[in-house]
């Protein structure tokens, strides 16, 4: 292979991401309400890890041994430099998928997870990664993939290959990926101000490409500029797959668990009328335009009873991980903005309002006089944690024993925000996993485990720590040069800080 890079862009660093499908406890609620059995997630992998977050936070908050690999040495490089903090021995490789894959040292994995990798390498680095699962992810042991698919991406695929192409000419002529992405962009804008045919034949277009202009550069290099990009359908990721002897176990979207919530009661009768399996999946992604799956799959996935199911998902922990008074009785799902029924889901939010893990049959007893059965309750609990709202979490002896680890990687990502905001998560001992905190906020958390309690303090706090690096604040897309305009914005801030999230961090055991 003459190029290291098989076709993969390694000059642009991919955007700091953290996807919580890679947590274990994420994989055991669904795998539970699914009705299969979790495995022990003793060893787990993630192939492709980017910048590391996701496998930093997850190596340190959890008793899990992780593996991982990604060839860009630069986001490697990243990796080891924030996981270094935890002080776990989490293995962060450097080697392209032909030489991990074939390392003796490997052990066989319970979890094996790629968010979004597949779809952006060739064919020949997805049959090693399907010969890799073959032979190292062990039996009952359990597959996540994140991957695009063709309904939600049939009508923008000839953009993006338009895309490709413009910016491969553009590329020629040098200037770096992230300007060849900018005249790119202003390319097809122009292209489609033309008014083409190919646009009057798919009106969709438009809004789906100003719907990308704004997002993370770096994301959109990984994901428009990239040497492959493949989206599939289900039917075809099933034969891709079948080598290495896993099947579809079900998936790692809550709300995909609920077909109310994603396709009428039309469509759900004619699904029902073709027989469980790859076919129905595939015509669901049809029926909801799919455009990205995230799917958990199983080598011999073990069957619950309904009994051991009930039993199983009665001792599941959740712990709410937003602020209760701001907590919207609404959610954005395939069908639209659905209203959630208050008779139901306020009085379990009040129940987890004090911030402290609940088992969920610990809920069902208390919803009990309110006559909420058993599945509402599970679904109102999942559909809770899919918004965000509630998150999984450890058992109390498993939190105390990650809980140093996880304040050494939170204490690296409060060092480190002093003057970058590149990792805006804190890692929970809780919740096995990360919690998102911007720059502000963990710089606030700094100032007040520096004694900073009030928010004039914090304000004071952040502002003399920019202003020394001489860093700004902006608002409103104006650059705030003064001292007393930066406390201005920061004071409610801060204030907000110390009512609404500092509570809640120090539920997660973060602070």
């Amino acid at each position: 292979m003459s190029d290291w890079t098989d076709g993969y862009l390694t000059d642009v660093e991919y955007s700091h991401a953290y996807n919580k499908e890679l947590n274990p406890l994420v994989a055991r609620l669904a795998l539970l309400a699914a009705g299969l059995s979790p495995p022990r997630f003793g060893t787990a992998c993630e192939l492709g890890f980017g910048q590391g977050l996701s496998i930093n936070l997850h190596a340190a908050t959890s008793t899990t041994e992780w593996w991982g690999t990604d060839f860009n040495p630069a986001q490697v490089g990243y990796a080891r430099e924030i996981g270094a903090a935890s002080g776990v021995d989490v293995k962060l490789l450097d080697e392209a998928f032909a030489d991990f894959v074939h390392r003796p040292d490997l052990p066989d994995f319970d979890f094996i997870g790629m968010h979004g990798i597949w779809s952006w390498i060739s064919p020949e680095n997805q049959a090693l990664l399907t010969d890799f699962i073959r032979r190292k992810l062990k039996v009952r042991g359990i597959l996540y993939i994140g991957y695009n698919v063709v309904p939600g991406w049939a009508s923008f695929a000839p953009i993006r290959h338009l895309m490709a192409e413009h910016a491969a000419l553009s590329g020629a002529a040098g200037g770096g990926k992230l300007n060849v992405l900018k005249g790119t962009l202003e390319f097809v804008e122009k292209f489609l101000a033309t008014n083409p045919a190919f646009r009057r034949h798919n009106p969709l277009v438009v809004d789906r490409f100003d719907g990308i202009k704004g997002k993370d550069p770096n994301y959109l290099v990984h994901e428009f500029l990239n040497g492959h990009w493949r989206p599939t359908y289900f039917t075809t990721m099933v034969e891709a797959l079948g080598p290495a002897r896993v099947s579809f176990a079900c998936s790692a979207s809550y709300f995909e668990h609920f077909d109310p919530l994603n396709i009428t009661a039309e469509q759900w009768g004619l699904l029902q009328s073709v027989p469980d399996g790859p076919f129905r999946q595939s015509l669901r992604d049809f029926m909801i335009n799919q455009q990205f799956r995230r799917d958990y799959w199983a080598k011999g996935a073990g069957r619950l009873t309904h009994l051991q199911q009930a039993e199983a998902l009665a001792a599941e922990r959740l712990v709410l991980v937003s602020h209760r008074p701001k907590v919207e009785l609404k959610i954005k799902a395939p069908l639209g903005e659905i209203a959630l029924h208050a008779l139901v889901y306020d009085p379990i939010l009040d129940l987890f309002a004090d911030h402290q893990p609940k088992a969920i049959g610990e809920i069902a007893r208390g919803m009990q006089p309110r006559n909420v059965n058993f599945k509402q309750v599970i679904e109102a609990v999942m559909v809770l944690a899919g918004a965000g709202h509630l998150a999984s979490a450890h058992d109390d002896a498993t939190s105390d024993q990650v809980r140093p680890a996880a304040k050494r990687l939170n204490d690296g990502f409060l060092e480190r925000a002093r003057s970058a905001g590149d990792a805006n998560f804190l890692a929970s001992p809780v919740t096995g996993g990360g919690i998102a905190a911007t720059r502000l906020v963990q710089n606030f958390l700094l100032g007040h485990r520096k004694g900073r309690k009030t928010p004039g303090e914090l304000s004071e706090f952040v502002w003399q720590m920019l202003d020394a690096q001489g860093q700004k604040l902006i608002r409103e897309g104006q650059t705030l040069e003064t001292r007393e305009g930066s406390l201005a914005v920061l004071m409610p801030q801060a204030t907000g800080f110390l009512d609404e999230q500092l509570p809640i961090l120090k539920a997660l055991q973060i602070e």
